[in-house]
């Protein structure tokens, strides 16, 4: 059976991602994601009211256009996970294929959201939920099976997807941590991964995430994180003023330590913030996490400016407002606060906790710097970097290598640069750049069985 692989996007920078593998006549697509970068850079910009050729002029989402260069039909949209980097282009991209969306139930909610905020095109495509262990077959011949294999992410409910093929398996290997103690969830399946890696045809190929290969040691479990949090949170316990918590909107383990642990200081947490309320009210309802009834989640900004009155009539020392803002988002609650632009006033002493790390990235960087000298010049005291990643380290991609045993690997999400240091690691390991490491670029296509 012929193998081909097209790498349209996240082969030359971290976001926008987009795979596609054609076993046959069969095609499937893994992921199809946003470069937020490339849109906080314009100002005001409104995705979905935009077009996707305008986006993808702008480096925003995949350029798919390479896709016309596959000889099949494209049989599945398989998004990873839940972050706006793997899911945010399929209102602008999917309506093109005449495919379902197959994903886990809280992806498909997040993608179903996605959707519905779509004002450009008419998405229809079938949206079809698959737990992690599920199967099912892709196309009308019963040689090609798509696998979803539990991963643990900086996001629930989280995917490895798997392609049999009678070539051997090829592993979407975007994004994971390797996490035995995860806080909410199930632990990574490294058992099946060692399987997939010794079934007959083993693995012809392994796609990779290259964020952390650069790092030594492996990624630490988000339980190191909640215990970090738990005593960076107790440090503060008998402070009398303002305290105020942020993290990503999407990690759901981490707001659910949060709003725990301010119950543990005696102070009521509330969640403020569109994404805030998105995120964690998904998680709720699918029941993914079961919070205290009486916690408040805020999205429009009319009631987020009602809540931060209340906050400062009753006390603030009664309160820990979980808010947007850990990176510096111009709109976000935390980058309005620091301007003075909400009721809520923050005073010399009180406490800003960054339970997240500022993404590597220019535009990132500069607009957290600048959020929190904002803070800082209302004499906010910065606790910072209470976090762990969301992606391997180097060892937990030595472990993956061991287990997979793959014939071929192409390193992914990342740029050149990033790419290095996973090259060099795979080089060590036997593997030889143009023969089976496929270092590759947006928009290219190669075939690995002809």
């Amino acid at each position: 059976m012929e193998i081909e692989i097209a790498t349209i996007g996240g082969y030359e920078e971290v976001g926008r991602q987009m795979t596609a593998v054609r076993a046959g006549d069969d095609i499937v697509i893994f992921d199809m994601g946003l470069n937020l970068s490339k849109v906080l850079i314009h100002d005001n910009v409104e995705t979905e009211k935009l077009h996707s050729l305008d986006l993808i002029d702008m480096g925003a989402i995949p350029d798919d256009r390479v896709m016309s260069e596959l000889e099949g039909d494209v049989q599945a949209i398989v998004p990873t996970h839940g972050h706006l980097d793997h899911i945010a282009a399929i209102p602008k991209l999917a309506h093109r294929y005449d495919a379902p969306v197959v994903a886990t139930p809280f992806t498909i909610e997040l993608v179903k959201q996605q959707i519905q905020g779509e004002s450009k095109f008419q998405v229809d495509n079938d949206l079809i939920k698959m737990n992690p262990g599920g199967t099912m077959r892709i196309g009308d011949s019963e040689q090609v099976e798509l696998e979803f294999v539990n991963v643990t992410h900086s996001i629930i409910d989280a995917i490895n997807p798997v392609l049999h093929t009678p070539e051997g398996a090829i592993v979407y290997g975007l994004d994971k941590r390797m996490d035995h103690s995860p806080v909410i969830g199930d632990p990574i399946d490294m058992d099946r991964f060692r399987q997939i890696g010794r079934e007959d045809g083993g693995v012809l190929a392994y796609i990779e995430d290259c964020t952390n290969a650069g790092r030594k040691g492996r990624t630490p479990s988000e339980s190191v994180a909640r215990e970090h949090l738990r005593d960076v949170m107790r440090s503060v316990e008998d402070y009398d003023g303002g305290i105020v918590a942020t993290t990503f909107s999407s990690h759901i383990a981490r707001v659910s330590s949060l709003v725990e642990f301010a119950r543990d200081i005696g102070r009521q947490p509330v969640l403020l913030g569109r994404s805030m309320e998105k995120y964690s009210g998904t998680a709720e309802r699918l029941d993914f996490v079961d919070f205290p009834g009486d916690l408040g989640m805020y999205g429009h900004r009319k009631s987020v400016d009602r809540t931060f009155k209340r906050i400062m009539k009753e006390g603030k020392e009664d309160y820990l407002p979980i808010v947007t803002g850990h990176q510096g988002e111009p709109r976000a609650m935390l980058t309005r606060m620091g301007r003075g632009e909400t009721p809520y006033e923050l005073d010399d002493g009180d406490k800003v906790i960054f339970s997240a790390r500022v993404i590597p990235e220019p535009t990132n960087e500069g607009q957290r710097y600048q959020s929190e000298q904002l803070l800082r010049m209302q004499g906010a005291r910065i606790y910072d970097d209470i976090h762990v990643s969301g992606h391997l380290r180097e060892e937990g991609h030595y472990t993956m290598l061991d287990a997979l045993q793959p014939q071929h690997v192409i390193p992914a999400h990342q740029n050149l640069e990033g790419f290095a240091p996973y090259v060099d690691l795979c080089r060590s390991q036997g593997y030889e750049l143009g023969r089976d490491l496929h270092v590759t670029q947006n928009g290219n296509t190669f075939q690995l069985v002809e």
